[in-house]
């Protein structure tokens, strides 16, 4: 069971909306769950989601442990683009949650490692996510790098954090870009309302730049390749939004009604390159486009 106390700032706020903004790593549903349980209780009385905040309440949150899941194995193909005893690189493919979270417990491509590689993942990240050192987005394809034993995920974990990783993706966003290539440089964080989503926010959020080229125009589209320089959550989904040109398919980020019939975003992660964490040898590796990509290329190029 963990403890939050907190000394309330400002008020007039509901107090689910307050902790909300307060814990971060909590949803605003897990927070009125622990509200409705009566795990929060303000100057020692239980109080109901709609309780005002009160500048100098005493706000007390009790969470009770996170309930262990059981991460079993499954036989599912996965496209290894490498391997060796320390990592191995992965070409994800779309639809596929790089983890189990609520929701989805299985099909993941840690399901599919658990049965590829056994006992030979790092377990730095606990059960849930073993190997997992970066994470691309369910309705995003491309490269993914592993890590098989502690020292490689701690190495690649570094290197991560310095920007000493090459990540290109590949994306096709809504409307004709005008300039050849720029460098977004804003700050992302949390959503202030909707805490699944991201947004451009200079309170609580952390420095995020991309830079991008356009590769081809279209007459109400763009073709662009994206360089990260970090790695903040959905970055390169709300850099666009944030320019006003979300990717094509993005109903979080963009138009809910989308022209073609896809599933999510057309992003893909099309080059990692980095130096390998044992040997220290530069590696880079390059996933193909996947077929649907191709093929809405191929729609607007009129072949």
């Amino acid at each position: 069971m963990d403890t939050f106390n907190f000394m309330a700032d400002d008020d007039g706020q509901r107090i689910d909306v307050w902790l909300a903004k307060h814990m971060e790593d909590h949803s605003r549903s897990h927070i009125q769950k622990l509200i409705q349980t009566g795990q929060v209780m303000v100057n020692g009385i239980i109080v109901k989601s709609n309780y005002k905040v009160r500048k100098g309440d005493n706000i007390n949150i009790s969470v009770p442990e996170a309930q262990i899941l059981n991460v079993e194995p499954e036989n599912i193909e996965i496209d290894i683009l490498y391997e060796d005893d320390d990592i191995i690189v992965v070409n994800k493919p779309k639809n596929m949650v790089v983890h189990p979270a609520a929701g989805n417990f299985s099909g993941t491509l840690v399901n599919a490692l658990l049965s590829h590689c056994k006992d030979s993942l790092s377990d730095i990240n606990g059960i849930i996510r073993p190997g997992i050192v970066h994470r691309i987005d369910k309705d995003t394809t491309g490269v993914l790098v592993v890590a098989k034993n502690n020292r490689a995920h701690e190495v690649l974990s570094q290197k991560l954090k310095n920007h000493d990783i090459v990540r290109v993706y590949e994306a096709i966003a809504d409307g004709v870009i005008k300039e050849d290539e720029a460098t977004i440089d804003a700050p992302i964080g949390r959503h202030p309302t909707d805490r699944k989503k991201m947004a451009v926010n200079v309170k609580n959020s952390r420095e995020a730049t991309t830079h991008f080229k356009v590769l081809e125009r279209f007459p109400k589209h763009t073709y662009i390749e994206c360089r990260l320089e970090t790695g903040r959550t959905h970055q390169i989904r709300v850099h666009m939004a944030y320019i006003g040109h979300p990717l094509l398919g993005d109903k979080v980020y963009g138009k809910k009604k989308q022209p073609f019939d896809l599933e999510g975003q057309v992003l893909h992660a099309k080059v990692l390159g980095f130096e390998h964490p044992i040997s220290g040898k530069y590696m880079e590796f390059t996933a193909e486009l996947p077929e649907y990509f191709k093929d809405i290329l191929r729609d607007f190029r009129g072949r």
